[in-house]
């Protein structure tokens, strides 16, 4: 039998989603839990990767187990796992379900605090500057959907398969004393977010124009983009499924 767990984390203290080597990760906690509770070894698979310290609203993962999950278990599930990460949600599924290639789209938010502050400086970077100018970073996000070739914003030396992606929606908002950027597609490619973001500065605080914008984009050279923003700041909101795989 297929189940979809439905999750949120605070990955500040994980290196990541998916197990490393180099230190503790979510996936591992999880799976750890979820071998110890049912007896048996449980192998899970994840939405996707999120890279160190990126923090997860809405994530799902998917395991196999032969019989029916016991009374209570997602809340015996809780009671086990840090305060760091809750299950909201365990679901039945269609047998051939994937947690990541039946996925439709995924949403990240990128959040940036205009300034200092004590309340949002675990989650979010920090600027101090001033404001960068967001109506001409949403010209530049918007022309985002143009393009399916992301290569300029993928780490170097990631091994995807592909760097084509669908970008349904590129969107900064204000959000009292936060600077918010929305960002919907079907796939992402290692750092792209952040990398994007990065680039978008760049735009909002003049050292790039739009059509400087479009020429990155267009050189699929990562060396040409922005920095890096702070892994802190990214959030995966969510991830939609088609309703069809739930029982």
């Amino acid at each position: 039998m297929r189940y979809f767990i439905e999750l949120s984390f605070n990955g500040t203290k994980y290196h990541g989603w998916q197990i490393q080597k180099t230190g503790i990760s979510v996936e591992e906690v999880l799976e750890n839990c979820l071998s110890y509770l049912l007896k048996m070894p449980v192998n899970i698979i994840g939405a996707g990767r999120t890279d160190s310290g990126v923090h997860a609203k809405q994530f799902f993962a998917h395991f196999d187990y032969p019989y029916s999950l016991p009374p209570r278990f997602r809340q015996k599930l809780n009671s086990f796992l840090p305060k760091d990460i809750k299950v909201y949600n365990i679901y039945l599924m269609q047998p051939k379900a994937h947690a990541r290639f039946s996925a439709l789209c995924r949403t990240y938010e990128y959040f940036i605090s205009l300034g200092k502050s004590p309340f949002f400086k675990e989650f979010s970077w920090q600027w101090l500057s001033n404001p960068p100018d967001i109506a001409k970073m949403n010209q530049a996000a918007m022309i985002l959907k143009r393009y399916e070739d992301f290569s300029t914003f993928c780490k170097s030396h990631s091994n995807n398969k592909t760097s084509f992606c669908k970008i349904e929606y590129s969107y900064w908002k204000y959000k009292k004393g936060l600077l918010c950027f929305q960002i919907t597609s079907n796939r992402f490619l290692r750092n792209m977010v952040r990398s994007i973001v990065g680039t978008l500065i760049r735009v909002g605080i003049g050292k790039i124009d739009s059509k400087d914008f479009c020429q990155i984009v267009e050189s699929k050279n990562s060396q040409m983009a922005g920095c890096s923003v702070p892994a802190k700041g990214l959030f995966l909101k969510s991830v939609s499924y088609p309703n069809d795989i739930f029982l």
